[in-house]
């Protein structure tokens, strides 16, 4: 075999596992479209300055796009700017040759942000890295014209490289040139793209002497607030128990005070606080407080409906995704899916399983289609749920996890979601064990999980691990992942999405809540509230369940053990097992809305109520005095 038979070769299997390599991350279709967007770029700077020889701003480009999107896109951009400019200026031997070229230089830019660690790169060192790219670029092609001289050796070689650098400098000077002209602005560029798809939120900046002024204020506020506390504390009633108080300030009950502020009149919640009402965050709203105890029929604000009055109340219930994640909160709070509205839920849901036994092929439908059905009294044994965890033990991949269809990229939602199902099918075996090795190698370093394997964490998908592993009887993790979300909990109780972004805070409270309280789907019925005792309510704890993940369109949903009993009820007795290393994960004691005896107000506790009420007045009025205060000095004129 010739010298040029074996580099073409050698070239073919680089390309081929470069691209393999990059289809079997499965990239999501932002990136995708963004590789293309940055490979025509790169192709149209090439042929832009085609009569200037090698001063071109094809290099920058495809080592910017490794630097802001990883290594694996970047090989991608490389290679097709060489394959598609070649269209224009001609194929050859060497188009091979110039696509590994510049996918290596895609790599090395995705090398240099790892190695940087995220830290943007001054315009100096960015060109210098360009200019050392467009250097390795030319010493690579010269190995191509090496193998096409006569004699293959070091002199060869280096006779060749005299004859070319010339070319060699002006593409690396017309690197660095480039680079400073357009490096950062490009950076910024796509950076800017990127965080499109987060949301942050920043506390604004306070100017000195209002936050002097502020401080006093809440100073005096605090010293008020702490005399009626004092006076309080005093009462033998708020003595009676420690523990009840300790239980509403647990996170999860927090959460759930949260969740209750969220709720519309008409009975539903949207994403966030006063946002409109939707099928789909009201249903994690009901699944989430249902985890923690809450009957999602004795969720109502005073003067409005209920919740499971505006899922009866709210249209159709068509998708399949709302079907299933319907038929899980009628479950849990009691009623039936089987006669909701005038609609047989369960047998509209049976009539779109497919012949293979999914629902659209698609496994976290499927999944979910599991659930509901246990939910709804199917046994594990029964020809629906048996069809459907078969194909789904046969959508694993071959990582050990699941995507939202077979053959994709494995994601901690969808193999959290498999995980419940065929712990609510019954089926412990090889699909099960792979997918809790799949969750403990995709574990970040913080605890938590991210949509899938490299991707930093956040709430909504360490929830859904955390669901898959107590539902399956998994041991402890390497790290907690419940501290991790506990970290996410802001001040007025709600759980962030991620230590970046803070978006549908409803919904990613109520999916969290479902994890803090190791309840995965599908729930048990939460036991109604009950009335009595001066006035006094509480709720009962709830059974306890497995599960949770994402379907297409319709949110995140879950599942939970299967028992022998089969109605699909988990033992509510049953211990969760712990995923904290080396030692129980202490359970949260569920929120009670009476006081620790049980009895309403006592006497001594109306007897405290004058002074508390006192205090706090007189704190409010000198806060309110002096930023009025404050606000008169800063008044011009």
């Amino acid at each position: 075999m010739t010298w040029q038979a074996s580099s073409l070769a050698v070239l073919a299997i680089v390309l081929a596992g470069g691209f393999a390599w990059y289809e079997r991350r499965r990239p999501p279709a932002e990136v995708v479209a963004l590789v293309a967007t940055l490979a025509a770029l790169a192709v149209v700077g090439r042929l832009a300055f085609a009569a200037i020889p090698n001063v071109k701003p094809t290099t920058d480009i495809v080592l910017f796009a490794g630097y802001a999107l990883g290594p694996i896109p970047g090989f991608v951009v490389g290679a097709v700017t060489a394959l598609a400019s070649n269209v224009f200026l001609g194929q050859g031997p060497w188009t091979a040759w110039q696509m590994v070229g510049w996918g290596a230089v895609g790599v090395g830019g995705g090398l240099l942000a790892l190695a940087t660690r995220g830290r943007e790169l001054g315009r100096v060192s960015l060109a210098l890295a360009c200019g050392l790219a467009g250097l390795g670029f030319g010493m690579f092609m010269d190995v191509y014209q090496w193998t096409l001289s006569a004699r293959q050796g070091l002199d060869g070689y280096l006779a060749i490289s005299a004859s070319s650098a010339p070319y060699n400098l002006a593409h690396v000077f017309g690197n660095v040139a480039f680079c400073l002209l357009i490096g950062p602005v490009f950076i910024r560029a796509l950076r800017r793209y990127r965080r499109r798809f987060e949301v942050r939120w920043k506390r604004p900046a306070v100017a000195a002497g209002d936050a002097r002024g502020a401080a006093a204020a809440a100073l005096v506020v605090a010293l008020a607030v702490a005399a009626g506390l004092h006076v309080a504390a005093a009462s033998p009633a708020s003595a009676a128990d420690p523990a009840a108080s300790a239980a509403a300030s647990s996170p999860s009950s927090k959460a759930v005070a949260y969740l209750r502020r969220a709720q519309n009149r008409d009975g539903g919640f949207g994403g966030t606080r006063g946002s409109s009402s939707s099928q789909l965050f009201t249903g994690w709203s009901a699944l989430g407080l249902g985890a923690a105890g809450v009957n999602p029929r004795d969720v109502a604000r005073s003067g409005g409906r209920s919740l499971t009055t505006y899922l009866g109340r709210a249209g159709s219930i068509g998708d399949t995704g709302e079907l299933e994640r319907t038929i899980l909160v009628l479950e849990a709070s009691g009623l039936s899916g089987r006669s909701f509205g005038g609609r047989d839920l369960v047998a509209g849901l049976l009539r779109r399983q497919r012949a293979d036994g999914s629902w659209r092929r698609n496994v976290a439908h499927t999944a979910f289609g599991v659930m509901a059905l246990r939910s709804a009294g199917l046994g594990a044994g029964s020809g629906s749920v048996r069809r459907a965890a078969g194909w789904l033990a046969g959508a694993r991949n071959s990582d050990g996890g699941f995507g939202f269809v077979p053959r994709a990229e494995s994601d901690v939602d969808d193999t959290g979601a498999a995980l419940q199902a065929l712990a609510a099918a019954g089926r412990r075996g090889p699909a099960a064990s792979g997918a809790v090795a799949y969750m403990r190698r995709v574990q970040n370093g913080d605890g938590g999980f991210g949509q899938s394997e490299g991707r930093s964490s956040n709430a909504q998908s360490t929830a859904w691990a955390v669901q898959g592993l107590v539902a399956i009887g998994a041991g402890a993790m390497g790290r907690d992942p419940a501290r991790y979300l506990r970290g996410l909990q802001r001040r007025d109780g709600h759980i962030a999405y991620s230590r970046t972004s803070d978006q549908t805070p409803v919904w990613v409270t109520a999916q969290a809540l479902t994890a803090l309280r190791r309840k995965p789907f599908p729930l048990a019925a939460v036991p109604r509230k009950r009335r009595g005792g001066g006035g006094g309510s509480a709720f009962a704890a709830s059974g306890s369940g497995s599960g949770g993940s994402a379907a297409a369109g319709s949110g995140r949903r879950g599942s939970r053990k299967a028992t022998k009993a089969g109605e699909g009820k988990a033992d509510p007795g049953a211990p969760a097992p712990s995923l904290s290393p080396g030692r129980r994960e202490d359970l949260e004691p569920v929120g009670s809305e009476r006081t620790s005896s049980g009895r309403g107000a006592s006497g001594d506790e109306q007897r405290v109520a004058a002074p508390v009420l006192a205090a706090g007045g007189a704190g409010v009025l000198v806060a309110v005095l002096l930023l009025r205060r404050r606000l008169r000095a800063r008044r011009p004129g």
